[in-house]
């Protein structure tokens, strides 16, 4: 039985651009960083939740030959490949925190939704991220759960 979701890919074209953005820009933090032969492990979380990494893969060989990781290369930097979302507490206050950090490619400003308010960002690459501030009534089944489980 599967019990729990520990590394999603999230596909780039630098990994030190891509680490700088990630930490320094939106404040994750690193969780792993070591080379293993070819292939550069760099993985990023939100701090303190450590169960979920993000992998900051760049595409190439080992994992594929490379005319098949310029193809990646290229769906990459048209942001075709990959997107993330990222929850918040306060989306507008998060959204000038990060015009402050140099975050500047917003793809949409914070907009109030029934669903919350959320807002859209790219890395350097293309990859789009949303960060979501839920509405107070929008929780997940999960929390619906454990809120009437505490009653």
């Amino acid at each position: 039985m599967i019990t729990a979701l520990n590394v999603v890919v999230m596909k780039v074209l630098d990994q030190d651009e891509a680490l700088d953005f990630y930490v320094n820009k939106l404040g994750l933090e690193v969780a792993s960083d070591f080379q293993q032969g070819p292939v550069r492990w760099l993985t990023v979380r939100v701090p303190g939740q450590p169960i979920v990494e993000i992998y900051l893969e760049k595409p190439g060989p080992p994992a594929t030959d490379e005319a098949t990781a310029e193809q990646v290369r290229e769906l990459i930097s048209k942001g075709a490949i990959g997107w993330l979302a990222f929850q918040t507490d306060d989306c507008r206050a998060l959204y000038e925190e990060l015009r402050s950090r140099g975050v500047t490619d917003f793809t949409q400003e914070p907009t109030d939704h029934f669903y919350g308010t959320d807002m859209g960002v790219r890395d350097p690459f293309g990859n789009a991220i949303r960060i979501l501030q839920p509405a107070h009534s929008a929780q997940r089944p999960n929390e619906e759960k454990a809120a009437a489980a505490a009653v």
